[in-house]
């Protein structure tokens, strides 16, 4: 019977091969974009392992060694990208060698990455090049980089400079792997459990087009199929042996559309790698085809389609003569709608509520999605139906009525071509509703205040400066407009308990007339000398109050620690980029000369690659969904050419028919996309009010322009298909079928 069922799929005729090509082009997409979500898990976990030897100066990696290096990491901002840098010195011939070196750097040179060196040949010496000791010595190899663009220097120090320094570790072995609970200064890469986390939605996200794909490629000419297994039943065929030819079908098309499917992904998985999914591009290597990846895509798909054969068959396993005794299938019901609702209140539930650990809350929010998901399609067939009757009521023609009766006749049938269209709209709308709310938030206007203002903070209160720490050559920097600084508090002097917001009490000192220059909306009340302020001299966004008045004078205020040097530049990116090199030369600190602008700029890269993220996952579901649009119209043409080549020969106008199928597309197209519309940003509202206690800000213009787009897109697919019917419903068909 394998055999059997190999002809009958290879050697079928034109049709068999029109659709044996149909269902594996239109596979191989799927499981190629499915590859791609998979490989970016391990992607990720590869991702942030390389930032690990960064980090060997934590307390599980400092041990000493034969001949431990002297070790301090810093970090920098270049170009509104961070730098990592770490200088060392060796101690002797046995120093460990950081990966991506054959050598360790001389006292006087430097190691830059590629990018870093392509930004130090381009940038002005006093804006980057500077900051480093002596000469670059060499590049660093992909060993040592966390992403084709990573910007990490290797800078080499005498072990007598370095060991001087606040803050140098002695470090014997170099740490490997990611440092998830690296304790003090270490350089953070992207979040490998979050990310990872988001590429398994990705993934889920995925699966629910990709199942109603195949489901809808497996039921492709599944009619003339059931006609064929029935009539083996009737010349003696067992259930088991129909189900075996119908396994064997599903199996060569599935097969050839997984294998299809490997090749899509490796011919994209160079552009796949650029995308910047945790915020930084991966090298293609990172997105491997391991062996749990290639079994679970490799057996999983064609099993899932040859559940989906199997599952067809069952009208033929209870009766063979039931294929052709076609009786109206039962209307679906009202509660089909529950499912839907329960998700949705499921996530509403949670609002106030919101789950304390992180697991608790993906399972709690991931879960009212899913049922939301499972609730669209379980009501989409009632949906169907209840705007074909609408549509019958007031159906004007002879096209109209005819779709609206078939519709209202077998709603499952009509939104099952639609079905994973409604999915991907549900989830585009979450998406973009999501990352637009919190971009919208966490987004505010720049001012002249985060642009100009660079601030120097020093967070080891221990070693901080006394007395004048302004650098003498920053004073005389172009661009520099104004210095100020901001002093430790000395232990007998008490903070005020008085919280500005939600940021708690100001725990820094300010003389009152350097506040005065700056370009902030807070002040001293009149007549105070001295102020407690924040280290950056700024209260809350929008913040116009007073700062309360410290009990000490200027005077004694010069003679405190330093707490911050806020250098008040022109704010030109030249300029800003000047200060920060006379700077980090006078003061090696962990945290880096930054301005208000540069803070939010590696969240908002973060974030964007988020964004990023949910826009592949908007246009692969849309894409997969088109193809399942596509497969099931022109599918269910073939199922009824029979139907409509009687019809023609009737005298009705092959127009007429057209307008049938197209309103038969387009009808439960438009009823379950709005319901999906309105799942999806009502979906996002409750998500942020549960987790971030924010409101859904209404999506822009693009977001409409891209359901259009979508909706119009489908439209086309439709329009497709329709020149199919002059070629199924000629005489010769009504008289061969």
């Amino acid at each position: 019977m394998i055999r059997f069922g190999l002809r009958l799929t290879l050697a079928g005729g034109r049709e068999a091969a029109v659709r044996l090509v149909v269902i594996s082009v239109a596979m191989a997409l799927g499981v190629g974009m499915l590859l791609a979500a998979l490989t970016g898990l391990g992607g990720v976990t590869a991702q942030a392992d390389r930032y690990g030897w960064m980090n060997s100066a934590t307390a599980a990696n400092a041990a000493d060694g034969p001949d431990p290096l002297w070790w301090q990491l810093r970090t920098d901002i270049v170009q509104g990208e961070v730098l990592g840098r770490v200088d060392l010195a060796a101690s002797g011939p046995q120093s460990p060698i950081p990966p991506g070196l054959d050598r360790l750097p001389a006292a006087g040179e430097y190691f830059a990455s590629p990018a870093l060196a392509e930004k130090l040949r381009t940038t002005p010496a006093d804006e980057l090049g500077d900051r480093f000791p002596g000469r670059l010595a060499g590049l660093l190899g992909p060993e040592a980089l966390p992403a084709p663009d990573s910007l990490i220097a290797v800078a080499g120090y005498s072990p007598a400079e370095l060991s001087r320094r606040t803050g140098v570790a002695r470090v014997g072995a170099l740490a490997t792997g990611n440092q998830s609970s690296c304790s003090g200064s270490c350089f953070r890469g992207v979040d490998p459990n979050g990310v990872k986390l988001i590429l398994s939605v990705v993934a889920a996200a995925l699966i629910f087009p990709l199942f109603i794909l195949i489901a809808t490629t497996t039921r492709l000419s599944a009619t003339r199929r059931e006609q064929r297994f029935a009539a083996m039943r009737l010349v003696g065929g067992t259930p088991r042996q129909v189900a075996l030819v119908a396994a064997v079908e599903a199996t060569v098309s599935a097969v050839a559309g997984t294998l299809g499917g490997f090749l899509v992904f490796l011919a994209a998985r160079d552009a796949v790698a650029t995308i910047p999914l945790t915020g930084a591009p991966m090298f293609p290597g990172d997105l491997a085809l391991t062996v749990p990846v290639v079994l679970t895509v490799a057996l999983g798909v064609p099993a899932l389609a040859v559940v989906a054969a199997l599952v067809t068959l069952r009208r033929v396993r209870i009766s063979p003569l039931g294929v052709t005794r076609r009786v109206r299938p039962r209307p679906p019901r009202a509660w089909r709608v529950v499912p839907l609702v329960l998700g949705l209140a499921e996530l509403a539930y949670f609002i106030g509520r919101r789950p304390d650990t992180t697991n608790q809350q993906v399972a709690a929010y991931l879960t009212g999605i899913f049922v939301t998901m499972i609730g669209l399609l379980v009501a989409g067939p009632w949906l169907t139906m209840a705007g074909a009757r609408l549509v019958a009521g007031r159906a004007g023609g002879t096209a109209s009525l005819i779709a609206a009766r078939r519709l209202a006749a077998n709603p499952r049938a009509g939104f099952r071509s639609v079905s994973g269209l409604v999915i991907a709209l549900f989830v585009t709308t979450v998406a973009v509703g999501i990352m637009g709310s919190i971009s919208a938030d966490r987004s505010p206007d720049a001012t002249e205040a985060d642009r100009s203002m660079l601030i120097t903070f020093f967070r080891d209160d221990e070693h901080a400066p006394a007395g004048d720490p302004v650098p003498a050559d920053l004073k005389t920097t172009s661009g520099v407009r104004d210095i100020v600084v901001t002093r430790i508090p000395p232990g007998s002097l008490k903070a005020p308990e008085v919280p500005i917001g939600e940021w708690g009490w100001p725990t820094t000192l300010a003389a009152c007339a350097d506040i005065a220059r700056l370009p902030t909306d807070s002040r001293c009340a009149p007549g105070a000398d001295v102020a407690w302020t924040w280290h950056d001299v700024r209260g809350p966004a929008g913040w116009t109050g007073t700062w309360t008045t410290a009990d000490i004078t200027a005077a004694e205020l010069s003679d405190l620690r330093a707490q911050s040097i806020i250098t008040l530049t022109d704010g030109t990116p030249a300029s800003v980029a000047r200060a920060r090199t006379t700077l980090e030369k006078s003061q090696p600190a962990f945290i880096p000369p930054y301005t208000e602008v540069e803070g939010r700029a590696e969240d908002a890269k973060v974030f964007n690659g988020w964004k990023r993220l949910a826009e592949v996952v908007v246009l692969a579901s849309l894409a997969i969904a088109g193809c399942s649009l596509a497969v099931s119209i022109a599918g269910g043409l073939s199922e009824r050419r029979r139907p409509f080549s009687m019809l023609r020969l009737a005298g009705v106008p092959l127009a007429t028919l057209r307008r049938v199928v197209a309103l038969e597309s387009v009808t439960p197209l438009l009823a379950a996309s709005a319901v999906a519309l309105g799942a999806g940003l009502l979906a996002a509202h409750l998500f942020l009010r549960a987790q971030m206690d924010m409101s859904l800000q209404p999506p822009g213009f693009a977001f409409y322009a891209t359901v259009l787009a979508g909706l119009a897109a489908s439209l086309g697919v439709i329009s497709l298909t329709l020149p199919l019917l002059r070629q199924i419903t000629g005489p010769e068909v009504a008289r061969n079928e």
